[in-house]
């Protein structure tokens, strides 16, 4: 037989798999053949700023014509990475991810990665196996409350059906200024179909008073939008959410605010005196001025968000202090938080948002908007540290979610799995748990739409035409009920986005953001997700269980969630049909959803899917 020098995701050459705790011993082994000769053979590892260290590895037993070399490290809290290198009768030659080299190493690229995280990092338990709904405030549902306050400058659209807005069609109506009135209060009013979701977290993009539809250029962060409604009807939503079984968390936008605020105040819509108005404005050192009043530092340089200066005393004082913006909403009912473009703010300003927010309570979520690997993410020239104890819980999972999508449009089933087995390997168990895996968020076109017809090709006028065909809508149905199947049954915690479960469909900004179809609800695909909420409930292997994956052949994904009692999941992509002799402990499986089974045989037809548990 045939055995690899080393493989990081086998127990055979490791004692630990992925991410360690810090001072945990690891022990790392190294398989060669007789015939290489070797003389010694050593671990050589670095810190991610530090020189290589070399170990020589201690002979150990055979496993038929092949010897065992081990060492054993304890290492603090960082980022390493490490490689092998043996010295034999034919010379010396090296080992990482590439395989056996000659008498020469490679780049840090293909060496392999070691996460050490802090050994008391915690996060929260009352999210784990559990399901986030990501609701756009103002196109969820509209109570019909009246809300006072309202600027004079916004347009309400009377039309909720209408696709919104992407021209400057008069003074008012403009992409970001037409508003629908989804509020606080509708969205308590459909908790209990929230909860037939199986849905136990809302998470909410921003609440705060902004002048904008997504409120993502803040301009108070201590008041409620008054279209959303008031603080009183936060607190209401929490507290009926709770009796649901439902927390909210709410959108942390703190790298930039909006120019339009009371902080800066551009605009003068405000009494106070903001940044822009003079510089002696107790909000000035909270921006960037190159040249006072009109060049200052800009967020990715879009003049009307304006960047903030969040390593500044106050400005941090004010949001993570012990009555600032972060602690002063949880008071309110609020269980958590996510970091818009987490990124791109400091590791001082997240060091500090992590404490307020733990501090006010220790079962608090705290996630980062992160779009690449968050394990080894470099932003403004620094490696960070997110995943490692003392900043993020988790982050949005977009790796997992643009492999999902490449693969249920026809792709490699070895990609995904490379894909799902290098996030495992990278992070730490604890915020694998709290992975938020979506598919669609307010930033993506549709996932609908994406399935059924295909990646934008055009501008925004372009893609204001676009629907898809009764043909397209049956292929995105389909793509999507086995995308979201992966996306229910893979580690980490599915995000549903408001409307996919209904059949919402359009490209981005703002395509992405029609008002929720109430009235004319996809019913079949509503009662799928609530089949699939259900089967996440009932399997505590969704919790925190290991994927084991069983089958990964071209267009074939067969995994084991393991638990107590664990779930078997196939996705078949292809056109031909696939079986596969069950294992015997699925053999009399209780839950049994797509796919059928016969004297033992569990067949999944071409572009259907199979869960067992």
């Amino acid at each position: 037989m045939q055995y690899y020098p080393f493989d990081s995701t086998n127990s055979l050459y490791r004692s630990e798999i992925g991410a360690v705790a810090a001072g945990v011993t690891l022990r790392l082994r190294l398989l060669l053949h007789r015939d290489a000769g070797v003389h010694t053979a050593f671990l050589r590892y670095r810190a991610d700023d530090g020189d290589t260290v070399e170990i020589a590895m201690t002979p150990a037993e055979w496993l038929e014509d092949y010897r065992f070399y081990d060492a054993e490290v304890s290492l603090e809290t960082g980022l390493y990475w490490y490689s092998f290198r043996y010295e034999s009768d034919y010379g010396h030659f090296f080992v990482n991810k590439v395989g056996s080299l000659g008498e020469y190493d490679r780049a840090e690229g293909d060496w392999w990665q070691q996460t050490v995280y802090d050994a008391d990092y915690t996060t929260p338990d009352w999210l784990r196996g559990g399901l986030i709904y990501q609701i756009f405030p103002d196109r969820f549902c509209k109570s019909g409350k009246v809300h006072n306050d309202v600027p004079a400058d916004r347009y309400l659209c009377d039309d909720w059906q209408k696709q919104p807005e992407y021209r400057q069609t008069n003074e008012k109506l403009s992409l970001g200024n037409d508003y629908y009135g989804g509020d606080l209060a509708g969205i308590t009013e459909k908790l209990p179909y929230l909860a037939s979701l199986g849905v136990t977290c809302i998470y909410l993009n921003p609440i705060f008073e902004a002048h904008s539809n997504h409120r993502y250029n803040t301009a108070d962060y201590m008041k409620i939008d008054p279209m959303l409604g008031d603080e009183n009807d936060l607190k209401a939503l929490c507290k009926t959410a709770e009796k649901h079984g439902i927390s909210v968390i709410l959108d942390g936008v703190f790298s930039h605010t909006g120019d339009d605020s009371r902080y800066f105040n551009r605009k003068g819509r405000y009494d106070t005196i903001g940044a822009y108005n003079g510089t002696d404005s107790p909000y000035y050192s909270w921006f960037k001025f190159n040249r006072f009043p009109n060049d200052y530092s800009a967020w990715w340089g879009v003049p009307s968000l304006p960047e903030t200066c969040e390593e500044n005393a106050d400005f941090m004082s004010f949001i993570t202090g012990e009555n600032g913006v972060l602690r002063h909403w949880m008071r309110c009912g609020v269980r958590g938080w996510r970091l818009d473009v987490a990124d791109e703010l400091p590791d001082l300003f997240l060091d500090a948002v992590r404490t307020a927010i733990k501090t006010e309570n220790p079962q608090a979520y705290l996630l980062g908007e992160v779009w690449e690997d968050a394990s080894n993410k470099i932003s403004y020239g620094a490696r960070r540290r997110f995943l490692l104890g003392c900043q993020l819980d988790s982050v949005m999972n977009y790796p997992f979610a643009e492999a999902i999508v490449r693969f249920v449009r026809g792709g490699s089933a070895k990609d995904l799995n490379a894909t799902v087995c290098t996030v495992l390997e990278n992070y730490p168990p604890q915020s694998v748990a709290l992975l938020m895996n979506h598919i669609g968020t307010h930033d993506t076109a549709r996932i609908l739409t994406r399935l059924g017809k295909g990646e934008a090709q055009g501008d925004r006028a372009w893609q204001s035409w676009q629907q898809l065909s009764a043909e397209e809508y049956a292929l995105g149905v389909r793509r999507l009920k086995q995308a979201a199947v992966l996306q229910y049954t893979l580690p980490g915690v599915p995000s549903l986005y408001y409307g996919d479960e209904a059949g919402m469909q359009g490209y981005g900004d703002p395509f992405c953001r029609g008002a929720f179809p109430w009235e004319n609800a996809d019913k079949q695909l509503t009662e799928f997700y609530q089949k699939l909420g259900a089967i996440r409930k009932k399997f505590t292997a969704f919790e925190e269980g290991a994927y084991l994956p069983i089958c990964v052949n071209d267009g074939v994904i067969v995994y084991k969630r393991m638990g107590e009692r664990s779930v078997l999941v196939a996705v078949n992509v292809g056109y031909e049909n696939f079986e596969m002799p069950l294992p015997n402990e699925f053999l009399q499986a209780l839950e049994r959803f797509g796919g059928r089974v016969e004297n033992g045989i569990m067949t999944v037809e071409g572009g259907e899917f199979s869960i067992l548990g």
